[in-house]
């Protein structure tokens, strides 16, 4: 597999993908989503993948979630896949797990590209963050959904509401990662979590990842997801939205008007 803003590296089993536009901390405009959706794809159909490893390209980040330049600039022609952020927050029929390994901070759709794997783990310095209310957008690749299951209603509202960043160890206490490692050693880690992974029945593992996908189509979260499509859809409309988006453009205080 090649591809221009993402890498691969088959390792046996494992496949190491890694977000590949340090120059912008990892941040994801439609292109990537698209190659991201693809590599997913190939990921599932190839019978000798059994795990995949996501990180990001160099010390600082993980990804910063969507790059709002691009879209202040308007974005792509091309349409965006339909699994969603980084090919995978709308993906719900992918059966083989996928450990986030988190070297950096996780902004926005970078946090929700996280929550979106199986088992995330993640470097002290690591940072998360779902901060689009500061910038006129919510977290609409499905970190209202997951935040919220994962870590509970009440302080998943207050970190969505907010727009507050909280370092590794908080968001270990908190259950939003299921573990935190030194910086030099986390990929060290996520291959032995990915290898340990390898040891089990893969045909189990992937039998497991179908109950826990229908659960989450029975419990609406593939619809509540699609709402929230359509709610992003009417906030790109407001006024605040492109004030939001204009102002971290031009690197200044955004000024609202609720409307």
């Amino acid at each position: 597999m090649s591809y221009e803003f993402i890498t691969t590296e088959k390792q046996g089993h494992i496949l190491v993908v890694t977000m590949n536009r340090p120059d912008v901390y990892n941040a994801v405009h439609v292109d990537m989503h698209n190659e991201m959706a693809d590599c997913w794809d190939a990921f599932a159909a190839d019978q000798d993948l059994w795990v995949a490893v996501l990180t990001g390209a160099g010390d600082k980040a993980f990804s910063a979630g969507n790059d709002l330049k691009a879209t202040a600039a308007g974005g792509s022609k091309k349409e965006m896949t339909p699994s969603g952020f980084a090919g995978l927050s709308a993906r719900f029929d992918l059966e083989k797990p996928i450990i986030a390994a988190v070297n950096g901070f996780a902004m926005g759709g970078g946090f929700e590209t996280a929550l979106s794997c199986d088992i995330i783990l993640a470097s002290e310095n690591a940072k998360f963050a779902l901060p689009e209310v500061k910038v006129g957008f919510f977290a609409a690749a499905s970190g209202v959904q997951r935040l919220s299951r994962y870590i509970g209603r009440l302080a998943a509202q207050e970190m969505m509401f907010t727009g507050r960043t909280i370092g590794a160890a908080e968001a270990l206490e908190m259950g939003c990662v299921n573990a935190v490692h030194p910086h030099d050693e986390l990929m060290t880690k996520a291959m032995e979590k990915a290898e340990q992974l390898c040891t089990v029945s893969p045909s189990a593992v992937k039998a497991t990842k179908r109950v826990l996908n229908d659960m989450y189509a029975r419990d609406g979260m593939q619809q509540s997801i699609g709402y929230s499509r359509e709610v992003i859809a009417d906030l790109s409309k407001t006024e605040d939205f492109k004030e939001g988006v204009n102002a971290f453009v031009e690197k200044r205080a955004p000024q609202w008007v609720n409307k």
